[in-house]
């Protein structure tokens, strides 16, 4: 399993790294090491054939998955659907989840977790273009 490093932070930003996500195993939550505090973010990636070894639902945080690599099945309480790089699937509160991986390369994803319904303003009604020198 690999292990988050904090590479740098200030007062209002961290950066974390689990490394190369080519041959990442297992699961890392990182809400921690960056200091979140609107949402849980995790990596996680599953060998062909193994599945997340629970189904688990959540009571207030509904859930996103981004699959990076690999393909799958996903299921929801009794909806099965398959899932491959690309897919995004959000899962509700109150409701039973899980994952297999089916390819013959790991699948690779990542899982945000945010309570559901609190997602105010964003894109551009949350943002404001401003003006400073590129330092990029």
């Amino acid at each position: 399993m690999s292990e988050i490093k904090t590479l740098n932070s200030g007062e209002k930003f961290a950066h974390a790294s689990i490394g190369s996500l080519h041959g990442f195993e297992g699961k890392q939550f990182v809400k921690d090491a960056i200091g979140a505090t609107s949402c849980e973010i995790s990596f996680g990636s599953l060998p062909t054939g193994a599945a997340v070894p629970f189904f688990h639902s959540h009571k207030e945080n509904e859930e996103n998955y981004i699959i990076l690599s690999g393909a799958g099945k996903f299921q929801v309480d009794d909806n099965v659907v398959d899932i491959a790089e690309g897919s995004v699937i959000r899962v509700a509160t109150n409701c039973d989840r899980n994952l297999r991986c089916t390819s013959a390369e790991p699948m690779a994803y990542i899982c945000i977790q945010a309570k559901e319904g609190s997602l105010g303003g964003y894109t551009m009604t949350d943002a404001e273009v401003t003006e400073r020198e590129n330092l990029l």
